[in-house]
């Protein structure tokens, strides 16, 4: 079965896609057949086809094995909101047995060595009827990937959210840390602390760039722990 690593982030906004997107182009790197995917997807465009999210079809076409969305995604909603409130005004509610019917058919069919699962959000976000995606996270027991968005701020994030998965009961395979802030000040002592803190592999740095989906962003991040 694929080796399956579950990407989240310190908060949103941090760069979970730019980050799954760099963990595919690394693992395309390794000679590994890699495919995310996203098990909640909440801001869509209505097309032709139904829902369209820019993020699946990103994951979509930076896999190294062609898919469908629909392999990609678990549940697309209109709403551009938190997933519980997305799905609320949808008028579905997310089974956390249909995020894992998308997952488990990846793993058995697709043919991929490696899965990356996006996250929404961040850790605690919540899904829906007390329950968080976190929740399903640690019932497929899946390790995880933590995206450290570089901010005023992400020390605390970044601590708390470890924290919280260690809480869970689930392996930290590896952290990494986007600059989307340049001009954030202190930047290296904060990445020199952050190292002190985390105690699981750090992975990389992937710079603040222009367009960074039209570029090699494998090149950012060692996928050695995970292999």
């Amino acid at each position: 079965m694929s080796k399956t690593f579950f990407v989240t982030g310190t908060d949103t906004d941090v760069g979970k896609t730019t980050s799954t997107i760099a963990l595919l182009h690394a693992a395309a790197a390794q000679g590994l057949k890699a495919v995310a995917y996203k098990p909640v997807a909440a801001g869509c465009e209505i097309m032709e086809d139904g829902l369209c999210n820019q993020d699946v079809l990103l994951l979509q076409k930076n896999s190294t094995i062609p898919l469908s969305y629909e392999q990609v995604v678990g549940y697309s909603f209109e709403p551009f909101s938190s997933p519980h409130i997305a799905a609320d005004e949808s008028g579905v509610t997310i089974r956390l047995e249909v995020l894992s019917e998308g997952l488990h058919n990846l793993q058995k069919n697709s043919g991929a060595d490696i899965i990356f699962v996006e996250g929404a959000g961040g850790w605690r976000v919540p899904i829906g009827h007390a329950h968080f995606l976190s929740d399903w996270v640690k019932y497929e027991n899946l390790p995880v990937i933590m995206v450290v968005g570089a901010r005023l701020g992400c020390i605390n994030h970044a601590v708390l959210t470890y924290e919280a998965i260690h809480h869970d009961m689930l392996p930290l395979a590896g952290w990494c840390i986007n600059r989307i802030n340049p001009a954030m000040s202190h930047y290296q002592s904060n990445m020199e602390t952050l190292k002190s803190l985390l105690p699981a592999p750090y992975m990389g740095e992937i710079p603040y760039i222009n367009k960074p989906y039209e570029h090699n962003l494998g090149k950012y991040l060692d996928i050695t722990p995970l292999l």
